[in-house]
């Protein structure tokens, strides 16, 4: 099988930069990014992230803040800041030289099983089999494996199942190999089974019922969560606080805000707005922007409140710039989303 699934890659494959090279960097950098990421979304990421910062060196001397705004609307920050830490650990661990076994990659930060399996096997072609969406999909057709993915029992069974197809003297070519079938052939809907190097072999597609596979638990819905915005306009100056907490959005900058339970009225949030600006004069206030943001586990409804006021005591951690800056600083999908529409990205 491993035979047909190469020879369909080779005359297949897409041209990716990232495939003309066996930098484990440069590998490891098209791998952080197009976690949970479409090529066609990534590829410019990738494209600016390896013209940007060519070397680890380049990577672990940039603020974190520059690297998080050449993250921004990629989405999943957390790659974005393990990312920047690794690189500096490899950096200062291992003078500047990507670590060469897999032993020692997955034990840097953000690196978990499918990356070190990835880099091990593309640059250094190391015989472990990678694990992401499009392989489980491919294995849970082919070998029409009834557990769901996401279980404990399912996690191990496509681990093993992985490791026993994968071709050990050619890893680098099969690992290519399957996740591109999985991207283009052996799609989550109305697979392309007729145009599949292993359909012969397919458990599934014989039954006829590929649709049906891979099996999955069902999550949990996502919380709702009650964002305010308060968009300060104050001598063409405004507000941005920088999120540190253990949340969504680390280190990424927004305007002040107020979470509440519930979606609230221009007179309901009037008192609250009145505190957190420590004042009762406000020239003028309405809400121009509303928008609905879905996150993995959660489910941000974001109303902006736009507000003209002449003083306030703004609270300590509030960063005053001019309005044109807020270009320069990384901010979430959300907020890029109201910026454009107000012309300030």
């Amino acid at each position: 099988m491993q035979g047909y699934l190469q020879n369909w890659y080779i005359q297949n494959k897409r041209d990716l930069p990232w495939r003309h090279t066996q930098d484990p960097y440069i590998i490891w950098l098209s791998e952080v990014i197009l976690q949970q990421t479409r090529v066609v979304q990534g590829l410019p990421y990738f494209l600016k992230f390896s013209t940007t910062y060519p070397s680890i060196k380049d990577l672990a001397e940039a603020p974190l803040d520059d690297v998080m705004k050449l993250w921004q609307g990629l989405g999943y920050y957390s790659r974005a800041r393990n990312m920047h830490h690794t690189a500096n650990l490899i950096y200062e661990k291992y003078g500047n030289s990507f670590p060469t076994s897999y032993e020692q990659m997955i034990a840097l930060k953000g690196i978990g099983p499918y990356t070190a399996s990835a880099v091990a096997s593309f640059a250094f072609n190391l015989p472990y089999a990678v694990l992401d969406g499009n392989v489980n999909r491919v294995l849970s057709r082919l070998f029409m494996v009834d557990e769901p993915i996401n279980s404990s029992k399912g996690k191990k069974i496509f681990e093993s199942l992985s490791t026993e197809f994968l071709d050990i003297n050619q890893p680098a070519m099969h690992n290519q190999a399957i996740m591109e079938l999985g991207a283009l052939v052996c799609l989550p809907q109305n697979p392309k089974c007729a145009e599949c190097p292993l359909n012969t072999f397919c458990a599934a597609r014989m039954k006829n019922v590929a649709s049906e596979f891979p099996k999955k638990i069902k999550k949990q819905k996502p919380r709702d969560r009650y964002f305010n915005y308060i968009f300060i306009k104050q001598n063409n100056q405004t507000f941005l606080n920088q999120r540190f907490e253990k949340d969504i959005w680390q280190h990424l900058f927004e305007f002040p805000l107020i979470e509440t339970k519930k979606k609230e009225s221009l007179e309901e949030m009037l008192p609250q707005l009145k505190t957190i600006l420590d004042t009762d004069k406000i020239n003028s206030i309405s809400c121009t922007f509303e928008s609905k943001h879905q996150l993995t586990h959660q489910t941000i409804w974001a109303d902006f409140w736009e507000i003209e006021i002449s003083k306030i005591k703004p609270q300590k951690e509030w960063l005053k710039i001019d309005l044109q800056e807020i270009k320069n600083y990384a901010v979430p999908r959300l907020l890029e989303k109201f910026l454009i529409k107000h012309n300030l990205q």
